[in-house]
């Protein structure tokens, strides 16, 4: 069996997430570095226009559904156009980014078409014509590795696990517009408003740069400090559960166990003591510099970097020098 992969590029926001090119990156791996027999396939309006950045990740062909019932999140639009696309052309693997959409579609996907659901995977690679996901368990301690041989395996893929990766610079976009048939009896549920967000930062699952708040913050309103910090380097700010329980951060912001689990280039722990709940969460981060008047939290024996100090007095000047290099 040779196998045909579809990476589900994702768009938000007219916006295509960075995600794609660490899935399709991670896609040219496991079929040696060819890209002949890897698709990808956007969704919404006007999505054509990041078919040539698709292509230069290496999708050799790219589907566009130009259809304004997945402009929004809308699951069984979405998810038809998708199940339609997949039993056209009898793709074996299915890959998409483990954001909140990823998790939400992939699983009813699988269903759908009776395969394989491997989420939050670190890597993925052929052992022969066999699946092989490589996943994290036991709270990060270790990994572990899981094999598929479905007729077809769905993978969300952790943000941040790997770069992006540009195959060809000059590729140009084979595209092919895609036409589906919705069954509008199945579209019970209708997107009335969207309210956005007043932040501009990224996604704390995909941002790069993370600066993170314990329960030393001590109120809501000393979380501006940390704002402040994380929007010099474009980056986002997370909590600790602590932090979450004392009413100082909504539950959005919680890294952790009972929280997201982040993957960035820089995690930045100001007041957080390191329990293993937290650690769970954020210990796969590439540099971890921790900020505790306690030398001996154990987020210290985690932390590439540890700076004793009160985090009032650190973190402005972390947010002045950081202001500094980026002048």
């Amino acid at each position: 069996m040779s196998h045909k992969i579809l990476v589900y590029a994702e768009v938000r926001n007219g916006k295509l997430k960075s995600t794609t090119g660490e899935t399709l990156a991670e896609a040219r791996k496991m079929m040696g570095g060819k890209t002949e027999n890897i698709h990808a396939v956007l969704l919404g309006e006007g999505c054509e226009q990041h078919a040539k950045t698709v292509a230069t990740f290496g999708a050799s062909k790219i589907y566009v559904v130009d259809a304004p019932e997945t402009n929004t999140y809308q699951g069984e639009p979405t998810l038809q156009a998708l199940d339609q696309i997949i039993k056209k052309n009898g793709y074996t693997v299915v890959v998409g980014p483990g954001s909140p959409t990823g998790r939400a579609f992939f699983p009813h996907l699988a269903i759908r078409n009776k395969g394989a659901m491997l989420t939050d995977v670190l890597s993925f690679s052929l052992d022969g014509e066999t699946v092989v996901a490589e996943m994290a368990m036991y709270l990060g301690k270790c990994l572990k590795q899981a094999a598929s041989n479905a007729s077809v395996t769905f993978i969300t893929l952790r943000p941040n696990v790997r770069p992006s990766e540009v195959a060809d610079a000059n590729a140009q976009p084979h595209v092919e517009k895609f036409s589906c048939n919705f069954d509008k009896s199945k579209m019970t549920a209708k997107v009335v408003e969207v309210r956005k967000g007043n932040s501009e930062r990224p996604d704390l699952t995909e941002a790069s740069i993370i600066v993170s708040g314990g329960r030393a913050i001590g109120s809501k309103d000393n979380f501006k400090i940390l704002f402040e910090c994380a929007d010099v380097v474009h980056g986002s700010v997370g909590a600790s559960r602590a932090a979450v329980d004392s009413g100082y951060a909504p539950y959005d912001m919680q890294v952790g166990q009972t929280g997201k689990t982040v993957n960035p280039g820089l995690y930045v722990a100001c007041g957080i003591s390191g329990s293993i709940q937290h650690l769970s969460g954020m210990r796969t981060s590439k540099c971890i510099v921790a900020i505790n008047t306690d030398g001996d939290a154990p987020i210290f024996q985690k932390a590439d970097y540890g700076i004793v100090a009160d985090l009032f007095q650190a973190v402005p000047i972390l947010t002045r020098e950081l202001k500094k290099m980026t002048e």
